[in-house]
């Protein structure tokens, strides 16, 4: 599997506390937008980011922003 799933084509808004997360990279997490270990095996690996204050984000679902693991608005163009 070298193309991810497009789990959504909306992004996940949520409000992020400080921390570590790691975004789902290959739209097979049952933990969305997060990784679950469900990328064994694909070629694909999540993205690690780091949140220094609690924010909102917008973290991208269709898995093709250009900006990952944050939304982009590359899900209005996907066919």
């Amino acid at each position: 599997m070298t193309e991810p799933v497009i789990f959504d084509r909306q992004p996940a808004v949520l409000d992020l506390e400080p921390g570590t997360y790691f975004w789902c990279s290959c739209g097979q997490s049952e933990n969305q937008p997060f990784c679950d270990g469900q990328h064994k095996g694909t070629g694909l690996a999540p993205v690690k980011f780091v949140v220094e204050a609690a924010k909102k984000a917008a973290l991208c679902n269709c898995k093709y922003s250009k900006n990952q693991p944050f939304c982009d608005g590359s899900h209005s163009s996907l066919a």
